[in-house]
């Protein structure tokens, strides 16, 4: 179990940035590989495994392994737009709906409120417009389609500031876990996985 950090991108190897491999032991880093993406700046649970069958069961759409993210979003989250979401949501012209996903609305607030989740790099840029309105939310979903949860929203009219996954399955992040920081994990929680 890998806490993601924002800023390096989920692969084992890359010329140009910095990878959530770099984070583990070189004797770790040719043998394991990181299950599914995150992209540079999301955050959160990674599994980290040389288990094929596994990677297979949590990555694949038709075995249906719920993924659950936190976020905070620029806009309104309306019932409307909750509706759309639940019932899968189109994000491209020509390509296939969303599954159905789950989603609840946990707060609203005003962007300056919540500089907190930002990196440095992007706080300056969003305090231009710090008083915007945002919403936080769970949104749970079946699939991985590239930058899916940003594309939903973006669809909704809302654009995500701040995204963290925090469950797959019924394994939940280890909040005792900081942004970099991973564990071997308990028997307990690979038969969750498993499923």
């Amino acid at each position: 179990m890998f806490n993601k950090p924002q800023g390096c991108i989920t692969a084992r190897r890359d010329a140009r940035h910095k990878t959530v491999m770099e984070y583990f032991p070189l004797e770790i880093r040719d043998t394991f590989h990181p299950v599914g993406r995150l992209d540079k700046n999301t955050e959160g649970l990674l599994v980290i495994t040389n288990d094929g069958m596994l990677t297979k069961k949590l990555c694949d759409p038709q075995e249906g392994t719920k993924k659950q993210y936190f976020l905070w979003a620029i806009g309104e989250m309306t019932e409307e737009k909750i509706r759309r979401i639940e019932k899968g949501i189109s994000i491209k012209h020509r390509e296939e709906p969303c599954l159905e996903a789950e989603i609840k609305v946990k707060d609203r607030d005003f962007l300056y409120n919540i500089k907190g989740f930002f990196s440095e790099e992007h706080r300056e840029k969003l305090m231009k417009n710090k008083n915007l309105p945002v919403f936080s939310c769970y949104i749970t979903i079946t699939e991985g389609k590239k930058h899916q949860v940003k594309r939903m929203m973006k669809a909704t009219g809302c654009t995500v500031v701040y995204l963290k996954r925090v469950k797959i399955g019924n394994l939940y992040l280890d909040e005792g876990l900081m942004p970099g920081e991973y564990r071997e994990m308990t028997s307990d929680e690979i038969k969750e996985l498993e499923g």
